[in-house]
C-alpha cells in the first residue's frame, strides 16, 4: 500500500494570537533573519496576505517576495507588517555567555 504524501502548510494552523506568537519567539529565538522574514509570511499568509497588503500599502506581489524564503524585506516592510499582524518587537537583556 502506498501513502500520499502532502505539502505541510504551517500558515494552516496558526489560527490564536498565542500560537502566532509562540510561532513568531521560536523564529526570533533562531536569529536568523532569513527564517524570521519567512516566518512572517507564513503569519501573514495565515491571516490573509490580502488583508495584509491593505493595511501596509504594500501590494500582496510585494510581501510575498519580501517574505519568501529567499526574501529580505526592509526592516520598514517589517515592522509594517508585525504591526498589521498585531505582533510587537520588544528588547531584553542577551543571557550571558558563561566561559
Amino acid at each position: 500500500m502506498t501513502e500520499k504524501l502532502t505539502n505541510y502548510d504551517p500558515a494552516e494552523d496558526l489560527t490564536s494570537e498565542q500560537g502566532i506568537a509562540d510561532f513568531m519567539s521560536g523564529a526570533f529565538e533562531t536569529s536568523d533573519p532569513g527564517f524570521i522574514a519567512h516566518a512572517l509570511g507564513i503569519v501573514a499568509r495565515a491571516k490573509g496576505m490580502t488583508q495584509i497588503a491593505n493595511q501596509t500599502g504594500l501590494s500582496r506581489e510585494q510581501l510575498y517576495r519580501s517574505f519568501s524564503e529567499h526574501g529580505n524585506p526592509t526592516l520598514r516592510t517589517t515592522l509594517a507588517v508585525m504591526k498589521a499582524l498585531g505582533i510587537e518587537l520588544t528588547a531584553k537583556p542577551a543571557a550571558a555567555h558563561v566561559h
